[in-house]
């Protein structure tokens, strides 16, 4: 797939995006999250809106927030519940007193927001778009349309430089199926990730993503149909066998998740920890 790479941000350091909207990148590197979270300062009606604080125990990430901002933060937006994206909203909150803003059901007990969101419901003078799969309370956030054309903050469902995980019991591949969809039917210029660099011609790398994973799941369907009942480990060590060692947890949580789907599709069926073609 078309994945992008830019060089290791400066960290701390306040990085023009477009017009209105900045990015401070944290220090919290690793397999999952590229060079780590992305938290995009971006200029509302009201004042800087800070999308994804980011990671809890980084607390220069949050100073750098505060010197960009001047301390003068109108809303703290979370795009989901991840601790990377939410650990520092209780101290970015309390340094400035601003209100959080999420999605309206709540994913974990430490998290509720101040101003519960729905599908459609306008913040900031964005729009938030329910796009559950990679976790129940996902949202994108769009601009409205302007010289850099029609902007879309997509934080993890599409990155620029990986795809998604997808582990249940959060994760469900049905909803991330039809969040991809969703986001087919729309006419979007740029993603703005919550990891990595900035996705300009987006399309793309969404069709690329679903035929992937509709090709990953008829090979799942495939490998149960040719051998006998298998495992989630079994079947990711035959289909990922290429993939990086520090990713194959990742890579098994995958499996099952499109395993329960094909479940809920009546595609196959479980005994147990062995699953089998219905």
């Amino acid at each position: 797939m078309p994945f992008l790479t830019e060089p290791e941000p400066e960290r701390g350091a306040v990085q023009p995006v477009l017009s209105g909207v900045r990015r401070i990148v944290a220090a919290n590197p690793g397999p999952m999250t590229y060079f780590g979270t992305n938290t995009y300062l971006i200029d509302g009606p009201d004042g800087v809106v800070v999308l994804d604080p980011g990671p809890e125990g980084h607390p220069e990430h949050v100073e750098a927030i505060l010197r960009a901002t001047g301390g003068k933060v109108a809303l703290i937006l979370v795009s989901h519940h991840h601790h990377d994206h939410i650990g520092a909203v209780p101290a970015l909150k309390a340094a400035t007193g601003a209100p959080t803003a999420g999605f309206r059901e709540k994913a974990i007990p430490e998290f509720e927001p101040d101003i519960k969101l729905d599908d459609g419901s306008r913040i900031a003078g964005m729009t938030a778009l329910h796009t559950p799969g990679h976790a129940s309370d996902h949202l994108c956030f769009a601009l409205p349309e302007g010289e850099g054309g029609r902007v879309l903050f997509s934080a993890d469902h599409v990155m620029s430089w990986s795809s998604t995980v997808v582990s249940p019991p959060g994760g469900d591949m049905r909803a991330y199926f039809n969040s991809l969809e969703i986001l087919l039917r729309r006419t979007d210029d740029l993603y703005l990730p919550g990891h990595g660099p900035p996705l300009p011609e987006p399309r793309k790398l969404v069709v690329e993503l679903l035929h992937h994973r509709q090709a990953r799941e008829r090979a799942i369907q495939d490998a149960l149909v040719d051998g006998q009942p298998s495992d989630t480990y079994t079947l990711m060590n035959t289909l990922y066998s290429q993939v990086d060692a520090r990713l194959r947890r990742a890579a098994e949580r995958n499996v099952l998740a499109h395993l329960l789907k094909l479940e809920q599709e009546g595609q196959v069926s479980r005994e147990g920890e062995l699953w089998r073609a219905a």
